[in-house]
């Protein structure tokens, strides 16, 4: 499985686009820019002094085809409210298409009541995005896949399944050591919602899947960590589309390794790493841990288990493919 990027060349046809970013991930929208051959809108995107939002686009935008760059991740509520005033912006300002480009969705984890008197964010936020005036949604590895269904818009939602793939070959030398090819990998769901992911790596590298299966006995107990799989004498690579603190994830890695893997690494496309949990990671048993830059890095320079892969090659040209009405699903082909 791999894809391929065709991106225009800089004499080629230009695309009637434009692309915007709001200040959740500037680098990353500066990166997808660059890989369309395109530049920036120059915006003001800022706050008055009580803390609302300002928006203001310094170009016209009246006819394009307008791609909006905004993870909604920390702070959370400003990058979700600073994003529907970009699209509300484009509408009124006459963009032929709004496609709001979420690399990193948040709420995404609140899909379901999870007990009786709870809300459903993540179909209210999808609810939001839609009445601003989104025209079409491109996302990333939503934490459910059922999360499309919440929009009355299309979702294009890519998945960074190949660009760790590649990262995969190069890093434990899968493609060129006879020896790793021999000992083995297995990919290790670190929950059992996690398996089908699992699944698709493992069919990728002709490999073995394996679960961690997490238990608290009872209230005040620490978690039991039970592995469903062989693990022993193989290289273990955890996969998950979220760390949050990294907790379950160092438990995981530790049981992995209790059971005879002969390494353990974990890629991980969403790195919320909130609090220590860098600092959880490089005093865990992990050899790395591999996160996409659809969040800016949040880890201090001294953490050095822990670095990004850029997500960047792939949604410029699934904004390339998106502008010429060309397959986006056949990326993953």
């Amino acid at each position: 499985m791999c894809y391929q990027v065709q991106l225009p060349s800089k004499e080629g046809q230009r695309l009637k686009m434009k692309i915007i970013t709001g200040n959740a991930n500037p680098d990353l929208a500066q990166q997808i820019a660059e890989h369309c051959f395109a530049t920036l809108v120059p915006a003001n995107v800022s706050t008055f002094a009580d803390g609302e939002s300002s928006v203001e686009f310094l170009e016209n935008v009246r006819g394009e085809d307008v791609f909006i760059i905004q993870s909604t991740c920390t702070p959370v509520n400003d990058s979700v409210m600073e994003l529907m005033i970009m699209i509300d912006a484009a509408r009124r300002s006459s963009a032929s298409r709004i496609t709001a480009v979420i690399p990193y969705f948040g709420y995404a984890r609140q899909d379901r009541k999870s007990a009786s008197r709870t809300p459903i964010t993540a179909k209210l936020v999808s609810n939001l995005l839609t009445t601003a005036g989104a025209d079409r949604i491109l996302t990333m590895d939503l934490h459910a896949g059922q999360i499309q269904g919440f929009f009355d818009i299309p979702v294009d939602d890519l998945t960074s399944r190949v660009v760790f793939a590649k990262d995969i070959k190069r890093s434990i030398g899968w493609r060129d050591d006879p020896e790793v090819q021999q000992q083995g990998t297995v990919f290790v769901s670190p929950d059992a919602g996690g398996v089908v992911r699992a699944r698709k790596f493992a069919d990728m590298f002709g490999g073995d899947i394996a679960i961690v299966d997490k238990r608290r006995p009872e209230a005040g107990k620490s978690e039991v960590m039970n592995l469903i799989g062989d693990v022993k004498g193989k290289h273990a690579i955890l996969v998950d589309d979220i760390i949050d603190s990294g907790g379950t994830l160092c438990n995981a890695a530790k049981a992995i390794m209790d059971a005879g893997a002969i390494s353990v690494r974990a890629y991980i496309t969403h790195g919320v790493l909130s609090n220590e949990a860098c600092q959880r990671v490089e005093k865990s048993v992990l050899d790395e841990l591999v996160v996409t830059d659809t969040i800016p890095n949040r880890c201090p320079k001294n953490c050095k288990k822990t670095r990004q892969v850029s997500v960047s090659n792939l949604f410029g040209e699934a904004i390339r493919r998106v502008t010429n009405e060309e397959s986006v699903s056949s990326l993953f082909v």
